[in-house]
């Protein structure tokens, strides 16, 4: 969860910057072949003597690990691709320890809380056994993967027709296999003791990966992190700013209504006295309409208190504008109309909130019927002649630069998006034309292989023949023929 949650974007965006360089120096390196089995470099050794002569070799094709070793040029090869993967591991590795802040808040921070909780369980363990598991999150499970398969993962860009090559792939997991070795200090034995030349350069490589851990590790508290504490909600003048759904909305509140004897089980839990208050579930609509309602009336008292001042809403709704209030009114409505006029047909909005062909008075009359509305709601109250109404409007007006900030931002994401989605959408559409490119050379090929062979004058038609030899998958995959079968594997 944790892992998935950090590969979003702001966590994917952290693992492009540490790999992709690398991963695409590996990628345009089209001589570099890492092979570290004896019996894979035998083989490729046969197949390329065979390739250049145009003879079977005398070689035996199926040998031993043991056997493929006991040749100098198998050696020679392998000694070559431990230094070839030595050398690319080292600038995964230098991409990597360099980049600890990069690496997101989170993944630090619940690196940190798996070290001292482990600890804390197990407080005779070493610390290097607890680094093993901070290296299992930080590398295995976070990195390792995006470097096995960087075009899955979103670490490069790969256009239709320029998949990763057999060549590609391999020396990618080899690098990935040497990784995670060092990562966890776990050296090559047995089966794999034709690599023991390698385990000194683990060792060394574990070293640096030990200080990277302890160093992601070496995080600064939530508190200090985030500048809070237990009286923060006390003293803070900017309430947070939460976005949720009115249907979010009905849901808790919900769930507070079905479990709140479990969630508050003292009889004078204030959380009791607030249910109560707010009464049964409303359906998403009601609440909607009197969000919608409450905001249009904001917008008419606006428009009135601007001509007409007075002490108190009532007042003013109650008394008769003069017909001075009323002409100043009309010419601003008139300058609104022209103004409206101008914007784009696109930004319209569909039904206008406010009707400005309404007189003053129309608004008034407007307001009143919406108060009473809102009244009945419970979202205003009469009795304080609407004053908690007038003191969200003056709230509204200060907050209005802060609002105007946040739009200007929210409009460079909206941009930033923009320019994002067409650049994929230019990706996607030359993948489309290679795809369909490939289907059309599909069909031609069909079509040329079955057409007919015909003599002059023979009204016979006789489909030419084809002397056939016969190999097995297995064989043709060893020499380089078959590079992969659709949903299999090659030991398949």
């Amino acid at each position: 969860m944790v892992v998935s949650f950090h590969r979003g974007a702001r966590g994917q965006n952290a693992l492009r910057q540490i790999l992709a360089p690398v991963v695409k120096e590996i990628m345009d390196d089209k001589t570099l072949n890492i092979k570290t089995d004896p019996v894979d470099i035998y083989k490729s050794w046969v197949n390329q003597m065979e390739t250049q002569t145009g003879e079977a070799s005398k070689l035996p094709y199926d040998v031993t690990p043991e056997q493929a070793m006991a040749h100098e040029e198998v050696r020679t090869r392998l000694e070559a691709s431990i230094k070839n993967m030595k050398t690319i591991t080292d600038k995964f590795l230098s991409a990597i320890i360099v980049s600890v802040d990069k690496i997101p808040y989170g993944m630090r921070f619940i690196s940190k809380v798996l070290k001292d909780t482990l600890h804390e369980k197990f407080p005779d363990s070493t610390e290097d056994e607890l680094l093993k598991i901070v290296g299992n999150l930080l590398y295995y499970r976070y990195m390792n993967p995006a470097i096995v398969a960087p075009d899955a993962f979103d670490i490069i860009e790969v256009s239709a027709g320029g998949q990763l090559t057999t060549e590609q792939r391999r020396n990618l997991g080899s690098v990935a296999k040497m990784l995670q070795h060092a990562a966890s200090n776990k050296m090559f034995l047995g089966d794999n003791a034709h690599l023991n030349p390698i385990n000194e350069y683990l060792s060394a490589s574990y070293q640096k990966f030990r200080r990277f851990f302890l160093s992601a590790c070496d995080v600064p508290s939530l508190e200090d992190k985030f500048n809070v504490d237990q009286y923060s909600d006390l003293v803070t003048v900017t309430k947070p700013v939460i976005y949720i759904s009115i249907g979010e909305i009905i849901n808790t509140h919900t769930l507070l209504l079905d479990h709140q004897d479990a969630i508050a089980p003292e009889h004078n839990d204030p959380i009791h006295e607030l249910l109560e208050d707010l009464g049964e579930v409303p359906t998403a609509n009601v609440e909607m309409d009197a969000k919608t309602l409450l905001l249009n009336t904001k917008r008419l008292i606006v428009d009135v208190i601007r001509f007409q001042p007075g002490e108190t809403l009532t007042e003013i709704l109650d008394s008769t504008a003069s017909p001075e209030q009323e002409a100043e009114y009309q010419r601003a409505m008139q300058r609104r109309a022209i103004r409206d006029a101008k914007t784009p047909e696109k930004m319209k909005q569909v039904k206008p909130v406010v009707d400005d062909s309404l007189t003053l008075q129309g608004k008034k009359d407007k307001i009143k019927s919406n108060l009473q509305r809102l009244a009945e709601l419970g979202k205003v109250h009469p009795e304080n002649r609407y004053q908690d109404l007038i003191n969200d409007i003056s709230k509204d007006i200060r907050n209005q630069r802060r609002y105007r900030q946040r739009r200007k931002a929210e409009l460079v994401k909206l941009q930033q998006t923009n320019t994002a989605l067409n650049s994929k959408t230019k990706f996607y559409n030359v993948q489309i034309d290679s795809y369909n490119q490939y289907i059309k050379t599909c069909m031609d090929n069909l079509a040329s292989k079955g057409k007919v062979s015909k003599k002059p004058g023979d009204n016979k038609t006789k489909k030419s023949k084809q002397v056939s030899q016969k190999y097995t998958a297995s064989r043709l995959h060893e020499k380089g023929v078959l590079i992969s079968i659709e949903d299999l594997q090659p030991n398949q």
